[in-house]
């Protein structure tokens, strides 16, 4: 834990120094000093931007895990439906979010709806390659001796397939809550009124580049206060994990 700690603060020194220096001018690089300061200054309005930033996101990644979570299992179960959209899923994630972000502005407005769909769209892919790989790595023969025992699709799926995809789909989700954040800030660059991308983009046109860095700074915030999160969903649903490590140690 230090030596991140340290790190982070040789870093800060060094961005410092490179500003007070001279070596970069203050007007297209603040100090951290600033941005602290600036973070502190527009504290309130900023959170209040983070507000919508984080409902968006919860939308957005919610649908975005069930979506990926019924392909996923339409995927395993049916063949056809695999081969067909295996394709599909991978070409989705081509094309860049900068790119469709304006379409869906496009064609749904400035509302909250181009938002959401943005988040769906970055966050299906992690959830549904994770649990589709998940699915795949139960051993066979736990399955045969299922059959063999009378069990149904749905006990299988249950007790078999469910547990051994949960390490793989809480990984997939740390991923895509990051992806969430990342894919509201910037559908919120091309039209709101409130949104840590709204804010970004006003104090960028006004050239109040501290004030980026402070947004900058929330949004990773934000993005590993949900990683975070995640790992505890994961340690309060898959209890045996924390057994294993304790029986390791």
């Amino acid at each position: 834990m230090l030596t991140p700690l340290l790190t982070i603060a040789g870093l800060l020194v060094v961005w410092e120094l490179v500003v007070d220096t001279g070596l970069v001018a203050n007007y297209l690089l603040p100090t951290p000093i600033q941005v602290v300061l600036a973070l502190v200054e527009d504290f309130g309005l900023i959170m209040q931007h983070a507000g919508t930033t984080l409902i968006e996101s919860a939308i957005g990644l919610g649908l975005g895990v069930a979506l990926g979570f019924v392909f996923a299992v339409l995927m395993d179960r049916f063949e056809g439906f695999r081969l067909a959209m295996n394709p599909l899923v991978t070409i989705s994630q081509t094309i860049p979010t900068i790119a469709i972000a304006p379409l869906l502005v496009l064609w749904l407005g400035y509302g909250l709806l181009p938002k959401v769909v943005l988040i769906i769209i970055t966050t299906f892919f992690p959830i549904t390659v994770s649990l589709v790989a998940g699915f795949a790595s139960v051993d066979p023969d736990v399955i045969d001796l299922m059959r063999t025992m009378g069990a149904s699709r749905w006990q299988i799926f249950r007790y078999a397939k469910l547990p051994a995809a949960a390490d793989q789909f809480f990984s997939g989700l740390r991923i895509s809550a990051t992806y969430a954040i990342v894919g509201a800030v910037i559908a919120e660059w091309l039209g709101g009124n409130w949104g840590l991308g709204v804010y970004m983009t006003r104090v960028r046109k006004s050239f109040s580049y501290d004030r980026m860095f402070a947004v900058i700074i929330i949004i990773s915030a934000l993005s590993l206060a949900l990683m975070e999160l995640v790992s505890a969903l994961q340690r309060l649903c898959m209890p045996w994990k924390r057994a294993e490590r304790n029986n390791k140690q």
